[in-house]
């Protein structure tokens, strides 16, 4: 369970570190952006490990994964204004 609760951690730093990357113009603080992306990998790992048990380390992970990109798409902001047409 350790080894899977710091493995989560790891890829949730590594995918908050690639968000604010490629997206650190549409997020909020660089800060708050690698504080997320393992505390949502963590809390991932921690339902995924509850719904699966034990024994299920890849599905584990694969769970951290998903969930730390999801919190961390939530952080994403519109790249611009959005326009709307006259008609709508």
């Amino acid at each position: 369970m350790i080894w899977e609760a710091l493995g989560s951690v790891a890829l949730g730093f590594a995918l908050a570190w690639a968000a604010v990357r490629h997206f650190g113009d549409r997020l909020p603080s660089r800060r708050l952006v690698l504080a997320a992306g393992p505390l949502g990998a963590l809390f991932g790992a921690y339902v995924t490990h509850s719904a699966l048990g034990p024994g299920h380390v890849v599905a584990t992970l694969f769970g951290a994964v998903a969930v730390g990109a999801v919190l961390l798409s939530l952080l994403i902001r519109p790249a611009g204004r959005i326009r709307r047409s006259a008609a709508a």
